[in-house]
């Protein structure tokens, strides 16, 4: 919308933030933009951005590291005694997924199959789709009665903190609670992505917890979106802060982290989805509906001379007892986008007037 209102109004355009999309790497590689950066002696010197457990060192010290190791303590530890830190988890809430602590297999809801969570430090195991309560839960596959906590929310890792780090007060923003800003002062923020409250003059240290969960995303762009989520937690350090993120030390995103190389990430994933037929190297357009009236449409499609189309393949429901559906995925050459927008707008005018069934239809989606 913003280039084509700038075509529009015959203007500029500028598109700022901390990192780099694949979509803005293709404006600069077709010559549309160019780009503004700030000199990488500067950016190093704003800030030192670190990845737990990358040294020798830190090994020795964490030979079985934890959630929150030696270096993400000491981390916060240094932060306090400076200013406020902030520590980024990608999760709300306070366990948000449980299970076996023999077998691993998740907790599951006796009613409705449900994934059991915890809402606090006192209540018992409740479901997180029905609401049933499971004080006595039992595992189906061993029989243990154990639970763990593989996925922890904001409120947990506060608590955890709190007790670490107490009296130092801890305060969260997510979901419902975000917060605009905090004080400057010795505090700790538990904070979801997005959620970042602004510090008054900086944070003192960024900690980014749980990053294999970012990575770990069904997307492809998952690396793409984790990268550009901790860049803006660490783009509200103070010069001259530290970030730390725990997390693999050898993965991609975290090591353009380090480097502060979203130009160079953001070229790697454009040469990828070239490769890989995805977009922006393509148009993409997904359709979705019930499998008949998906069958119609795609019949009724007139597409360009080069359009793929992949699929139709069933999707999962969203409930137990919902109807299925089906999603077909069609596919042109960047050079016959317009096209295939033509013919997608034709088909919705032909289906609108024979008035048969919905099918919804995105072009160019955030996902597939």
């Amino acid at each position: 919308m913003l280039l084509e209102r700038a075509r529009i109004e015959g203007t500029a355009a500028l598109v700022g933030g901390f990192g780099r999309s694949v979509e803005a790497e293709q404006l600069l590689r077709s010559g549309w933009a160019r780009e503004l950066a700030m000199p990488r002696a500067e950016v190093r010197r704003r800030a030192l951005v670190g990845v737990a457990g990358g040294s020798e060192h830190a090994l020795r010290r964490d030979p079985h590291p934890a959630r929150v190791p030696t270096e993400a303590h000491d981390a916060i530890r240094w932060g306090l005694e400076r200013g406020p830190v902030l520590v980024q988890t990608p999760r709300a809430g306070y366990v948000l997924a449980l299970a076996c602590d023999r077998c691993r297999t998740p907790a599951r809801c006796g009613r409705c199959a449900g994934p059991l969570q915890l809402t606090g430090a006192t209540t018992p195991p409740q479901c997180r789709w029905c609401g049933t309560e499971a004080p006595g839960w039992t595992c189906g596959e061993c029989g243990g009665h154990g639970l763990r906590a593989p996925v922890v929310g904001d409120a947990r890792t506060a608590d955890e903190l709190g007790r670490a780090f107490a009296p130092v007060p801890v305060v969260t923003s997510s979901g419902e609670r975000v917060r605009a800003s905090v004080p400057d002062g010795r505090r700790i923020v538990v904070a979801t992505p997005g959620a970042e409250p602004v510090a008054d003059g900086g944070y003192a240290v960024v900690v980014l917890l749980d990053t294999w969960l970012l990575l770990a995303r069904d997307s492809m762009r998952a690396a793409e979106e984790a990268l550009r989520r901790w860049a803006n937690a660490v783009g509200l350090l103070r010069p001259g802060g530290r970030a730390l993120a725990v997390g693999e030390p050898g993965a991609p995103a975290l090591q353009a982290l380090v480097r502060w190389d979203h130009a160079g990430f953001a070229a790697r994933e454009a040469d990828d989805r070239r490769e890989a037929g995805l977009p922006p190297a393509t148009r993409v357009a997904t359709m979705t509906g019930d499998p008949g009236a998906l069958d119609d449409a795609l019949t009724l499609l007139g597409r360009p001379e080069h359009a793929e189309v992949l699929g139709p393949l069933t999707l999962p429901p969203a409930r137990p007892g919902d109807d299925p559906e089906e999603r077909a995925v069609v596919r042109v050459p960047r050079s016959e986008g317009p096209e295939l927008s033509r013919a997608l707008a034709e088909l919705q005018r032909l289906r609108s007037a024979r008035k048969l069934d919905p099918v919804r239809i995105q072009v160019d989606p955030l996902e597939i």
